[in-house]
């Protein structure tokens, strides 16, 4: 057992570990949606992704300030990890030399997804905390949260269409 029992305070410790792992996504997040933004360059799918690689940025940009409002230690070696990692999973094989498969968007924009979603509920665990710790701005939380609401649904409108043009991209290859 660890000795921390449900409904129990988290210490300062857990709040670190969690706020850092946080942290260590919004790095390899903000990675992801820069390149995903270069790559639709010139494209109005790309100047969205462009938006919301700013917006990313920014909110990692927040979450160090909340960090740093709260004396939590930027742990920097699980930043550089994470952003190793999106580096890393680059290499990955897509079936194309030298190219993007047609998949990478579609898979760039889920993973983007998911990331705001574990975003979001990081917002509204410190927004709960919010409530006891006068360290934290609760309407910055909001804001975040609303955000973060926002960005998901981009990023699933994004996700469908780029779906549906993958969908007539494969009906209408040669062949079928």
């Amino acid at each position: 057992m660890n000795g921390h029992q449900p409904g129990g305070t988290a210490g300062p410790r857990l709040l670190g570990i969690y706020l850092n792992d946080h942290l260590a996504g919004a790095t390899a997040g903000s990675e992801l949606a820069r390149r995903a933004a270069v790559s639709q360059g010139g494209t109005p799918v790309g100047a969205v992704l462009a938006r919301l690689a700013r917006e990313v940025t920014q909110d990692r940009a927040a979450l160090v300030e909340i960090m740093t409002a709260l004396g939590v230690t930027v742990r920097q070696y699980k930043a550089g990890l994470a952003w190793l990692s999106e580096k890393a999973a680059r290499l990955k094989p897509n079936g194309r030399m030298g190219a993007r498969s047609p998949l990478s968007l579609l898979e760039e924009l889920e993973l983007m997804r998911l990331g705001v979603e574990g975003k979001a509920a990081s917002w509204r665990t410190l927004r709960r905390l919010a409530e006891r710790d006068p360290r934290l701005d609760s309407r910055q939380l909001d804001d975040l949260i609303e955000r973060a609401r926002s960005q998901s649904e981009t990023l699933e409108e994004l996700r469908v269409n780029t779906a549906e043009g993958l969908v007539q991209l494969e009906l209408s290859a040669p062949g079928r």
